[in-house]
């Protein structure tokens, strides 16, 4: 997942911006914020193009970034959080109303900017720990799996090695009643030849 835009505004007059990449986020953007004024909720998931609009309003500020993947909603979360914080900690932001200036677009686009980076290499240190994790899983049902045909092949050993011992002790029981019929046979001859 990367951040791959952000947004700090004030009803519908964005304060601050970055884009990372290029595209049209603006117009998207604008659109986001409508919605959010309208709705007034605190936190806000929209999906418009094949990005992920995550917001977080407070105080009628609206802290906006765009994602390229649905299923992480932490990470663009922690990030508005970390960026509102900022905001409001700002001297500029404790006047009743204040209009965007110069300052506060400079100012933030590099807070920002700072924070776009760090969510985004997170994120970077956080998927090589899961691909390890994945990488980790399928040796360990490899390993599962060996193991398993080694059990079924000494089973199969075992069986042969017992149907071996069964055909060996047929044969010699099969030798031994023709061995036995065979001397009665004699017997019987030999009795019937005195008569």
């Amino acid at each position: 997942m990367t951040i791959t835009y952000s947004c700090i505004a004030n009803g519908r007059a964005v304060l601050a911006e970055l884009a990372l990449t290029g595209g049209s986020y603006q117009e998207a953007a604008a659109t986001v914020l409508k919605l959010v004024l309208l709705r007034a909720e605190p936190k806000t998931i929209i999906h418009m193009g094949s990005f992920v609009y995550h917001t977080l309003f407070i105080d009628g500020i609206t802290y906006l970034c765009a994602s390229d993947n649905t299923l992480d909603t932490i990470t663009p979360s922690a990030f508005l959080k970390n960026v509102s914080e900022t905001f409001l900690r700002n001297p500029l932001m404790s006047q009743e109303h204040f209009s965007p200036s110069n300052a506060v677009a400079a100012d933030f686009q590099q807070v920002l900017g700072k924070y776009m980076m760090k969510y985004n290499k997170n994120q970077d240190d956080s998927s090589m720990s899961t691909l390890r994790s994945q990488v980790t899983d399928v040796k360990n049902v490899l390993t599962q799996n060996i193991d398993k045909i080694l059990e079924n092949e000494e089973r199969l050993n075992i069986f042969s090695d017992k149907t071996a011992n069964l055909q060996t002790t047929s044969l010699n029981f099969r030798w031994q009643l023709v061995k036995h019929g065979v001397e009665e046979a004699h017997l019987l001859i030999a009795t019937l030849a005195q008569k």
